[in-house]
Parts: structure tokens; C-alpha cells; sequence
């Protein structure tokens, strides 16, 4: 069945929805509004994991190689607390920067037919005539906001300011670094995404950030106290504002968005405009793009539009409740430092690979440490007795009285 689709939104969720779908189906007219001019964009660099990527060759391999050619990787962590280093191993992560996966994404859509519209801003009393409208315009949806009490929409802000910089330092791992200073914690992480850049995310709480300053500073003065404090980390290298790389700093406050339901009769919501999670567990384009799979699936083998998005809803809302339920506790481990941070660096680091856990914040830091280190023991014991139990189990059974007694060949007697 032919589908009209407007979609509300060129980011990576509403790109890559119209790509599937036109894969589905080259007969669906499907169109990406998009009210920022092409090739601009905010933020810096997107991380993802093996897991999507494996995802995205299976539902498109065009795209999904171009996206893995033009992503860097790295398979440890390190964090600098104080004037010490610790290093631990990790699963491959993977940076691509978000303008060039942006241009990936659009260069395919219109490759498979797909109408992009620049600088074509939709309001609700522009919305296009279509089957489907998919709003993916944003955490500040414009669509989703004008029926905000049908979409059941919550907003908690977070207590700690950060601000997402880039910097031409490129990272070698995924890197966090700590710094005491006379008014408190501040700590960044950064992670490379390109050949000559990296992302450089800073936080800090309430009280830091006041008395530093940072609240009162000028912009390109903010920048430059941040580079002093994180030196031994940036080796010399800038840190760049987001918004006209002119040393600028947009401190914000992280916003968690829910929604009581995802859909209001043809419109459904998309990627952040349906939800965000905390920046710290690194998941948001990974999770919208999955809402893209999610939708699309849902399309093609729904009998129609509404059933489709019920089932999308569905779907999608009991796959978040464990990130959701991640990036809540990860939020909160940085907002209780204090409880963390004069422990062992092994220890520490170790923890902060924990920050997800729902039962961390009610163990004492030392003996979560020791009882998750004898889990780890457990399971690496566990998986031995997996690999091992069947040739154990040949090996006994060979030396079982039967065994031994059972007369050998002819042709091996003496």
C-alpha cells in the first residue's frame, strides 16, 4: 500500500526512517522537512556501539559501510583523577562526526528517491497533507507541543550545568578526567569522532560552576578557564564552542523528556521529541535511530497507520525502560561524586563502569567494589565450566571402569 509520509525533522532518526521506508517500498512519497539550512548542525561528535552497527548492515548496507568508513573506534577507557592515570579495557565503542553522518544519511535518502526540503520550517498550522506525519523535530517539538497535554509530556531538568565543546586534542580512548578545585569537582569526558577532532562534554554542579565563575563569564573567558583546568589532558589543544566555533560555552541543564503515549491520530513521535536520556550513557542517536527501525517495522507489517503506531508505542516504550532506567542512575552517580571519588583510582574507574547500577547508591562504595569483583570471578568461572564442562565430561566418561574394561581392536593387541 502506498503511504504519503511527512516527516517533520533531518536528523538521524527521520533520515534514516525515510531510508527503510523507501526500501520497503519505492512507491511510498515520502518527504523530510528540514528548517535548518543543509550542512548545518549542531554538536560534534555521535558515539554508537557494535550493536547498531551490525543493525544498520542489516537494514541497509549501503549506508551502514559508509558510516563505518568514516567512524574512529577505540576499545579502552581512561580517567585522570587528580595527577593519577588508570587505563582499563572495554568493548570497541565508535565516534563518527554527527555532520558527516548527517550527510551520509541525506546523500542515501535522495539516492532511493526521497524529497529533502531546507530551511522549510513546519508549524501546526503547516503541517502537510500526508498519511503519516512524523514528528522528529527535536527535545522542543513543535508538533508535540501544541497537543502537549494529549501527549502526556514531562520535562525533569537535571541539577548539574554542562556544556558539549570540541576540541582539535584527538583522544586516543574514551577519556575522563577530574579536577579538584577550590570550589568543588569538575570533570569532563571526551572521545574522539574524526581524524582531527574529538568531543569534549564538561560538567560540573550548581556550586562549581558558580564559584568559578563560569555563570558570569563571557564566553570565549569561560573557554579559556576550562582549557587551563583540563591541560594536562588537552595537551595544548583548544576547546571550541559548538554554535560559530568562536571559543563559545552554552552551559544548559539536561532535560529528561517522557511522554504518556508516542502518537495523536496520524502523528507520531520520533527519536527526542518522544524521549531523551541522560548525555553520560552516550545512547541518545543509537536510541533514536532504533525508534527509526521500530517505526518502520511496525509499517510494514501493520494492516494500517493506526495499528502501526500503536505497536511502534508499544515496542518502543518497553525497550527504554532499561536504558531510561541507566541513564538515571548515571546522571545521578556524577551528581554524587563526592560519594566516589577519593576511592582507589582502580576502584573508582571500576565504579564509574558501574554508574548504571539501580543498587550502587544503596551499598557502601568499598563493599560494592569487592562484592562485584567476586561476581566477576563467579562469572569467568561460569563461563570456563561452559567451555570446559563438555571435554571434562568426555575425559571422565573415558575413565569410568566400563571404559577402562572394554576389550581394544585386534589390530591393537599385543
Amino acid at each position: 500500500m502506498r503511504v504519503k509520509v511527512a516527516c517533520v525533522g533531518g536528523g538521524p532518526a527521520g533520515l534514516y526512517l525515510s531510508i527503510l521506508l523507501k526500501r520497503q517500498d519505492p512507491s511510498h512519497d515520502i518527504t523530510v522537512h528540514e528548517r535548518d539550512p543543509e550542512g548545518s548542525t549542531y554538536g560534534w561528535g555521535v558515539t554508537y556501539w557494535r550493536g547498531l552497527l551490525d543493525q544498520l548492515h542489516a537494514r541497509d548496507p549501503e549506508s551502514a559501510r559508509a558510516v563505518e568508513e568514516n567512524s574512529v573506534r577505540w576499545n579502552q577507557g581512561v580517567a585522570h583523577v587528580r595527577h593519577l592515570v588508570t587505563r582499563q579495557p572495554g568493548d570497541e565503542g565508535h565516534g563518527i562526526g554527527r555532520h558527516k553522518l548527517l550527510e551520509i544519511l541525506a546523500a542515501r535518502a535522495r539516492a532511493l528517491g526521497v524529497r529533502l526540503e531546507f530551511e522549510r520550517e513546519i508549524t501546526p498550522d503547516t503541517v502537510p497533507e500526508a498519511d503519516l506525519v512524523v514528528a522528529a523535530d527535536g527535545v522542543h517539538s513543535a508538533l508535540r507541543t501544541r497537543h502537549a497535554r494529549h501527549f502526556g509530556t514531562r520535562l525533569t531538568p537535571g541539577r548539574n550545568p554542562y556544556v558539549w565543546l570540541g576540541t582539535t586534542k584527538v583522544f586516543d580512548s574514551f577519556t575522563f578526567a577530574f579536577v579538584e578545585t577550590g570550589h568543588g569537582w569538575i570533570w569532563c569526558y571526551g572521545y574522539p569522532f574524526g581524524p582531527e577532532r574529538s568531543t569534549c562534554v564538561i560538567e560540573c554542579s550548581p556550586g562549581t560552576w558558580t564559584g568559578l565563575g563560569l555563570d558570569r563569564a563571557r564566553d570565549a573567558d569561560g573557554t579559556a578557564r576550562l582549557e587551563k583546568l583540563f591541560a594536562h589532558v588537552l595537551d595544548g589543544h583548544p576547546l571550541i564552542g559548538r554554535a560559530h566555533g568562536d571559543g563559545g560555552a552554552a552551559w544548559l541543564t539536561f532535560r529528561t523528556l517522557t511522554n504518556r503515549t508516542w502518537h495523536r491520530g496520524n502523528v507520531v513521535l520520533l527519536g527526542d521529541a518522544a524521549h531523551t536520556t541522560h548525555y553520560s550513557i552516550g545512547a541518545g542517536t543509537t536510541l533514536a535511530l532504533e525508534d527509526a527501525f521500530a517505526l518502520a517495522d511496525a509499517l510494514r507489517d501493520g494492516p494500517g497507520v493506526p495499528q502501526a503506531l500503536t505497536r511502534y508505542e508499544r515496542d518502543r516504550t518497553a525497550a527504554l525502560l532499561v536504558p531510561q532506567s541507566a541513564a538515571r542512575h548515571s546522571a545521578r552517580w556524577y551528581e554524587n561524586l563526592d560519594r566516589y571519588i577519593d576511592l582507589p583510582p582502580e576502584r573508582m574507574f571500576a565504579l564509574l563502569g558501574q554508574r548504571h547500577s539501580p543498587l550502587l547508591p544503596y551499598v557502601p562504595p568499598q563493599l560494592y567494589y569487592r562484592l562485584d569483583k567476586a561476581a566477576g570471578r563467579l562469572e569467568a568461572l561460569r563461563r570456563l565450566k561452559r567451555r570446559l564442562g563438555p571435554r571434562l565430561a568426555r575425559t571422565a566418561q573415558s575413565r569410568t571402569p566400563a571404559a577402562r574394561e572394554r576389550p581394544r581392536p585386534e589390530a591393537n593387541r599385543r
